[in-house]
């Protein structure tokens, strides 16, 4: 994957400190994505647009759930891709499956991520 400023990779050894502590300074989406699983293949080159573009408002955290099977679990995760925003230290909102760019700029705006 095409690594961007504001977009890195978390796993469960880091997890609280880059995403969840992070986010005390800046909203942090969450990826929750699988090599294997198509509709994530095709979300998250959206989420690192967005990313990108946002100029550091928010940042992205893509964790591979195959690797990562009890942050999965901690979080409840049903399906892939999850994407779920932290902001102030808590999820804040999350959705699950392909969204089109529009949709998940409208997700982060509703979310009080204005990009």
């Amino acid at each position: 994957m095409i690594k961007h400023e504001f977009s890195f990779d978390a796993d469960e050894q880091n997890f609280i400190n880059k995403v969840v502590e992070a986010s005390n300074q800046h909203p942090i989406m969450v990826d929750f994505w699988a090599e294997w699983c198509p509709p994530c293949r095709a979300l998250t080159p959206i989420l690192e647009k967005l990313t990108t573009e946002s100029e550091g408002i928010f940042h992205l955290a893509k964790v591979e759930v195959d690797d990562n099977m009890h942050l999965a679990g901690q979080y409840g995760l049903r399906g892939f891709p999850t994407v779920i925003l932290f902001i102030d230290g808590e999820e804040k909102a999350r959705f699950s499956g392909f969204l089109p760019e529009s949709q998940v700029g409208d997700f982060l705006a509703q979310n009080g991520v204005d990009i």
